[in-house]
């Protein structure tokens, strides 16, 4: 058993290398992004100045935009720009990229965060309670729930949600993030509305954004759910085939002890990697989710940009993707480290 001083120092040891691994991949990420932004088809100075424009201003947004020097000089200059923030300007809304990505991707991060927390808080129990009731009815109908969330439309159950509880029975707000009559009532300071409102301690902009949010955010959660649950099974039903677990029974602990605190305690370190991956899926954007409850999210301007073919967008929507993916590992690595000191 190491001190508390040498496991802190393994555990520093730990992170340095992981920071300098994220930052290795996070430069390969920026490569792939330059050198994907040269293969497309698709000429950047047209693309910022129009198809009509005379050569003149053609030949002068060429030299501007740096086409004009050796690839490793653009490359070099691509790595500062991305490094500040800079993505240039949106060519569908005529604003900076890094401006328009703040501007929706709180709109994504409170959703995400609403479909992660239903995914965990339900998903890892059923997960489980299907491991320990392994063959039954539990563990068959917590399989057939699963399968429905992989297996069922999302565009399709989006829309069947929308009828029964938005048209039909009307319990709660329909698409779009807030009504008309309270936008703009709240300051500001965010992103996410439902905090914001919090903040400014207007309760009936918080409820009609919370309402607005149920019926997305509950169908990103059963997603999430599906995955998690599925995953919890199988790393449990590892665990419970360990000869650990069969030295516990024999020494006569509960079958609740031998579940839930020997095997679910074995099993965090892959159900938290996998939980944060989860995360990381819906903070790319739920495409679909956000095209059918228009939520002005990341997925929904993703879209819109690759529709308009709005490259600078593209780009810098893929950068902030990926770069939330590297940091959700990284921080995954140091909270497993601190979960099982194994691991340490």
């Amino acid at each position: 058993m190491r001190s508390p001083a040498k496991r802190l120092y393994a555990i520093a040891r730990q992170l340095t290398g992981s920071a300098i691994s994220v930052a290795l991949t996070l430069l390969g990420l920026i490569f792939v992004t330059f050198a994907v932004g040269r293969l497309i088809p698709i000429d950047p100075v047209v693309a910022a100045i129009g198809e009509k424009a005379p050569q003149a201003a053609y030949d002068r947004m060429y030299k501007e935009l740096g086409l004009d020097r050796p690839v490793y000089e653009q490359f070099i200059a691509y790595v500062g720009k991305v490094v500040h923030g800079n993505f240039g300007n949106s060519v569908f809304t005529g604003r900076p990229v890094l401006q328009d990505l703040a501007s929706v991707f709180p709109a994504t991060l409170e959703l995400a965060t609403i479909g992660i927390l239903i995914g965990v808080l339900v998903g890892v129990p059923l997960g489980v309670v299907a491991a320990a009731n392994k063959g039954r009815w539990q563990d068959q109908a917590i399989r057939v729930l699963s399968l429905s969330g992989y297996s069922v439309p999302v565009f399709w159950l989006g829309i069947v949600l929308l009828l029964v509880f938005y048209g039909r029975l009307e319990w709660v707000a329909g698409p779009g993030r807030i009504d008309v009559a309270y936008d703009g009532l709240v300051e500001e300071w965010s992103g996410i509305l439902t905090i914001d409102a919090l903040r400014a301690g207007d309760m009936d902009v918080f409820r009609n954004a919370l309402s607005h949010m149920i019926l997305p955010a509950t169908l990103l959660g059963l997603f999430s759910l599906a995955y998690i649950a599925r995953m919890t099974r199988s790393f449990m039903l590892t665990q419970l085939n360990q000869e650990y677990i069969t030295l516990a029974r024999a020494k006569g602990a509960t079958e609740h002890s031998v579940v839930w605190r020997h095997a679910l305690k074995n099993a965090r370190v892959q159900i938290i990697t996998v939980c944060f991956l989860s995360y990381g899926f819906l903070l790319e954007g739920a495409v679909l989710t956000e095209t059918v409850f228009s939520w002005p999210g990341l997925g929904l301007y993703m879209t819109n940009a690759l529709f308009n073919a709005d490259l600078n967008a593209v780009i810098g929507g893929t950068i902030l993707i990926g770069a939330v993916f590297i940091l959700l590992n990284a921080l995954a690595d140091v909270v497993y480290r601190f979960a099982d000191p194994r691991t340490a």
